[in-house]
């Protein structure tokens, strides 16, 4: 089955909000055997999304729609759905009923403009949406499903759930299974070189992308059946870890923070934080962890020199060092583990461009029962705070 997804929206083409519909319905397609081929985003004009629709129906036999079934004048889904099809909109007088009674749940009157919203054509059904008061369409004609759905993601991640694929025909083609490697500490370019012959294998196939928390490696496998898809998939795998080994740190959903934070639990130890350019961008990822109460002490935010030594850094390793150093960097981790009575610390802290160091040279300092280092990352927040997890996670790994 080829698919294709058109997310509506005038506000997606001005950059005011991110087309995050499109990736989400991307990624579950691949486990149901489905091909996505093409995405396309269209603004709120009757004319150019009745034009993109009919180029979806020429050449896909799965057309996936986000957006426009509001109740306002520039929501037009429908209406370019049936102008597509040549079918006339009426209202349907159960969908009108269950509008009314939505409303009147909450005590007031529906306005006259929702009316619109229990509008349909003959060729479509009603797809409920318990969070919302825009039902879906589910569209079967000519060999062809076509599936409007509202455009708020959590509306539409609930009735692709719950509504769409349980309706979905079994697929009769190929099982895409899909599996993601995290690494940390290389470049995009050093990653590319040395899984260089697995790029050039048809079957999983290897995608390699940047991202804040370090390069991501992603597996396609494609079979007549899942277990074969799977074994095809750790076949992949086994190449990708012998090649970059302990770069690699997780797979698929996990992060950083929450591996971290289980080996902290596991061996019940605790941690503190200070922070210098990151500012407040570590704690924050740490504390997202559910189970961070129970192992972390707190974070301290040291953009001084005063500050540093308030919190119990040596003026003298600030004087001689200059503040960005991997000396103070140490210094750091050692006072906020003593300040916060923890059992391990970690800092950041970055160089000025008048300190005889390169501009962007982010260091961050570990003091733990194996020993206390610093190690220099790239001066962006997001991978400083991931590079201190990356360090964390090896210390406890190798602390035993």
């Amino acid at each position: 089955m080829k698919a294709e997804i058109i997310s509506i929206g005038t506000e997606i083409l001005l950059g005011e909000i991110t087309d995050t519909n499109a990736s989400y319905l991307a990624g579950q397609l691949p486990p149901l055997g489905i091909d996505l081929y093409w995405v396309s985003q269209v603004d709120d004009n009757q004319g150019r999304l009745v034009e993109v629709l009919r180029r979806a129906w020429q050449r896909s036999e799965f057309i996936l729609t986000s957006g426009g079934l509001g109740p306002t004048g520039d929501d037009l889904t429908r209406e370019a759905i049936a102008e597509m099809l040549g079918e006339t909109l009426e209202v349907d007088p159960s969908l009108e009923k269950a509008l009314r009674e939505r409303f009147g749940r909450t005590g007031g009157d529906m306005p006259l403009s929702n009316l619109k919203q229990a509008n349909t054509i003959p060729s479509a059904e009603p797809v409920p949406n318990p969070l919302g008061t825009a039902p879906g369409w589910w569209v079967e004609r000519d060999g062809r499903i076509l599936v409007a759905m509202p455009g708020p993601p959590r509306e539409l991640h609930e009735m692709w759930q719950q509504r769409v694929v349980p309706g979905l025909p079994e697929s009769s083609g190929a099982v895409i299974l899909l599996r993601t490697l995290k690494t940390f500490g290389l470049s995009e370019g050093a990653v590319g070189e040395l899984v260089s012959p697995l790029l050039a294998i048809n079957n999983p196939t290897l995608g390699i992308y940047a991202k804040p928390d370090g390069i991501h490696l992603r597996l396609a496998a494609k079979a007549e059946s899942r277990e074969q898809a799977e074994k095809i998939l750790v076949e992949g795998e086994a190449g990708i870890k012998a090649a970059l080994g302990e770069y690699i740190w997780g797979a698929d959903d996990d992060t950083l923070e929450a591996l971290t934070g289980s080996l902290l639990v596991e061996k019940g130890l605790t941690l503190a934080v200070m922070e210098d350019f990151s500012g407040g961008w570590l704690a924050a990822g740490i504390t997202d962890i559910p189970e961070s109460a129970s192992f972390f002490k707190g974070g301290l935010i040291a953009c001084s020199d005063e500050t540093k030594v308030a919190f119990g850094v040596d003026v003298a390793t600030i004087s001689r060092y200059g503040a960005a150093s991997p000396e103070v960097a140490r210094a750091m981790a050692e006072a906020a583990r003593d300040l916060l009575k923890a059992d391990i610390g970690i800092s950041s802290t970055a160089t000025e461009e008048t300190e005889g160091r390169p501009m962007g040279t982010t260091y961050i300092g570990v003091a733990a029962s194996n020993g206390n280092r610093a190690v220099s990352r790239a001066r962006r927040k997001q991978h400083i705070a991931a590079g201190a997890m990356f360090e964390l996670r090896k210390s406890l790994l190798f602390s035993d």
